[in-house]
């Protein structure tokens, strides 16, 4: 097994490999400017080299091979077939894609699965539906079913008694599910306000899907870029009378790494009678504390709780004396059981995965801290972000005890033009996705928004961004790596 601390996959070879080096990896190789270009276009000569992808994006082969046996024994002419955990998820899927794909789709068990044939005119409807919602069947069920393996047991008791005791909080408080989209979609449907007719509110500039799934399966979004100036004052106030379902941040924001004032935030919604849903998954539940002020926090344990990028999950945690706990817990409970659970091979992977968590944080933090502060006094850079320069304040507000600033961080050039040839001569792993033991670089604008790159930039969010996940490589090291690649700038 190829070690990407001591041998990273940076070069034109290693397109397409696993990363990690996993049969059930979450991110994939795209090393060059190039290449990320290529995929995002969909040309052939990279796309047929990729073995992997991260799971919302990408089939994976496995499930490929599982689709494969459920077309064989249940799909018609002119049908395309998607598999889902169970017959909830399915019909759920099945009301929305014959909705928005206005078609009529055909639903089927399969082997304890459920299976949705959905005409081919459809098919980006129904592929939609599963990225944003992240209700998928994983790599490690379909590799079981495909061996013979029907496993039933769930071990979700135990990552709840594990996570809780990681963040402090009653294991009743725990919600687990397959992914952490799927517990940001579970947080949104569970909202009282959301059955009203209300629209959410997104404060800051966030991942690109978290907005999508207010967009798409909420009653619309009102969309707040930055949490300053008039325009958040506004916010508040509107807040405070109680329009929205829920107001929506991340914590720090991805990948901007900005912070909002959550405490103003937070009284504005205790007033208006507004659930306040916080994402913490840039920086992890080990460096902030965001629980005393929201309603809900949702975290991907995909990314710094699990470590190693081999499995994917998520959770929601309630807070106690949330005046909408009864409301909230009884709904992600059900929406976990019915429509996104955590396969028991992903639970137990989880759970050994969670050991050293968060003690390995302090290795990534320092990395983080110590490359934000080399790029941020180098000549060819432009401008960086992390949360030790970025709104401080407002995240030492939220910074837990024992945590730091966090391994996650952006930067652009000063000349636009030369950030391809940085980024292809950077000798660390890239691709997507973050919270690996090993340094992950991404052109994150490119990635995130290609479809939309005007959009993004009016936002604050240039195009030729750069986002990169610290890992526990020696700092020297590290340092000396991003040298050599800014003398190309």
């Amino acid at each position: 097994m190829r070690d990407l601390t001591a041998n990273p996959a940076w070069q034109d070879e290693d397109l397409g490999i696993p990363l990690p080096d996993s049969p059930h990896a979450c991110s994939v190789c795209l090393p060059t400017w190039k290449a990320v270009l290529g995929y995002e276009e969909g040309r052939d000569k990279v796309v047929r080299r990729m073995r992997m992808g991260y799971p919302r994006f990408f089939r994976h082969p496995l499930v490929k091979r599982l689709t494969a046996m459920a077309t064989e024994e249940i799909a018609r002419d002119g049908e395309e077939v998607m598999v889902f955990p169970n017959k909830l998820s399915a019909q759920r899927a099945q009301r929305w894609i014959e909705r928005r794909g206005e078609v009529a789709v055909r639903s089927a068990g399969f082997h304890g699965m459920q299976v949705l044939a959905v005409p081919v005119k459809a098919r980006q409807v129904a592929i939609d539906y599963q990225r944003f919602t992240g209700e998928l069947v994983s790599s490690r069920q379909a590799d079981d079913f495909i061996n013979g393996k029907h496993r039933s047991a769930n071990k979700n008791h135990l990552l709840q008694r594990r996570l809780g005791k990681i963040v402090g909080v009653d294991p009743k408080q725990v919600t687990v599910f397959n992914s952490g989209m799927a517990a940001i979609t579970a947080v949104l449907r569970s909202l009282p306000g959301l059955k009203e007719g209300r629209k959410t509110l997104q404060i800051e500039f966030p991942y690109v899907d978290a907005l999508k799934v207010q967009e798409l399966f909420g009653n619309g979004v009102v969309f707040l870029n930055q949490a300053e100036g008039e325009s958040f004052d506004e916010a508040l106030r509107r807040i405070r009378q109680g329009e929205f379902a829920a107001v929506f941040t991340e914590a720090p924001s991805n990948p901007l790494l900005r912070t909002i004032d959550l405490p103003r935030v937070a009284a504005a919604c205790a007033e208006g009678g507004v659930p306040l849903v916080v994402d913490d998954s840039s920086v992890g539940p080990s460096n902030v504390n965001v629980l005393r002020w929201a309603d809900v926090v949702t975290t991907s344990l995909t990314k710094w709780p699990s470590g190693t990028g081999d499995v994917m999950a998520g959770m929601a945690i309630v807070r106690p004396d949330s005046p909408f706990a009864g409301q909230l817990l009884g709904g992600l409970a059900d929406e976990s059981a019915n429509n996104s659970p955590l396969y028991v091979g992903d639970a137990e992977v989880l759970l050994s995965n969670l050991k050293g968590y968060p003690g390995r944080m302090a290795v990534h933090n320092a990395n983080g801290l110590a490359l934000a502060s080399f790029l941020s006094t180098h000549p060819a850079v432009a401008q960086v972000w992390h949360p030790s320069l970025m709104t401080r304040e407002n995240f030492d507000k939220i910074k837990a005890p024992q945590g730091g600033y966090g391994p996650l961080l952006s930067f652009v050039l000063r000349n636009a033009r030369k950030a391809p040839k940085v980024f292809d001569a950077l000798k660390v792993s890239k691709g997507p996705s973050f919270g690996t033991p090993f340094t992950l670089a991404c052109p994150y604008t490119l990635l995130a928004h290609y479809t939309e790159l005007e959009w993004a930039e009016a936002c604050c969010v240039p195009a030729h961004l750069i986002r990169v996940s610290c890992g526990v490589e020696d700092t020297e090291g590290l340092l000396s790596l991003f040298t050599k690649a800014l003398e190309q700038a």
